[in-house]
């Protein structure tokens, strides 16, 4: 939902619907769900409390479809590496960190839009929490089917192994605690990969024998 246009003008080109998740979107990055009420949103959408409920019946509704929106860009990022690196799993699952390790410094500044929703939204029945989950649950199931492809002998723990890196890269970029966080990632997420590699042609070694 970025644009290059300066917002005013971004604004008075967008229809009702999208120009009110993106005013949705800026305002829960920038302040957080709680703090922003469905009034600010429509004053910053330039438009009323019934027209945002005209598309969204509720607040948690509006919550949840921008959350979609979040999950999507993530899961297009999925789309993009297989698409680059057909058939090569290992130069996917790189792919998926250097995206990851690309979008840091926008993080340090907003942080990271699931993260700080979850922290948010203690109950697991929330519709949007409910988004979150699903996509995190999709996105583990893909990368563990990219770890698979990759031959590693434990896919499942090698996909454990890459999303706490990358979801803690996130966390310590945000916190300020790591300097030089996107090349340390980079460089663990090549050893987990290499390690995992090792260990099946190891395997491949044995039943060889």
């Amino acid at each position: 939902m970025a644009s290059t246009l300066s917002r005013p003008g971004r604004v008075a080109k967008l229809p009702p619907r999208e120009r009110i998740l993106d005013a949705a979107e800026e305002l829960f990055q920038r302040e957080g769900i709680r703090q922003v009420g469905v009034q600010a949103i429509a004053d910053r959408a330039e438009t009323t409390k019934m027209a945002i409920y005209r598309h969204f019946e509720t607040k948690d509704a509006l919550v949840a479809e921008w959350l979609r929106i979040v999950a999507a860009d993530y899961q297009a990022a999925f789309d993009r590496v297989e698409a680059a690196y057909p058939d090569r799993p290992e130069e996917q699952i790189l792919g998926l960190a250097r995206f990851i390790a690309e979008g840091l410094p926008a993080i340090s500044y907003r942080g990271c839009p699931f993260i700080n929703s979850l922290a948010e939204l203690p109950d697991r029945l929330h519709p949007a929490r409910q988004v979150i989950e699903e996509h995190k649950a999709h996105q583990t199931r893909r990368l563990i089917a990219m770890c698979a492809g990759a031959r590693m002998p434990d896919p499942e723990q090698a996909a454990a192994e890459i999303t706490f890196v990358l979801e803690g890269a996130q966390v310590s970029t945000q916190n300020g605690s790591i300097d030089r966080a996107g090349d340390r990632l980079m460089k663990i997420v090549e050893g987990i990969v290499a390690r995992h590699r090792s260990d099946a042609d190891a395997d491949a070694s044995r039943a060889a024998d």
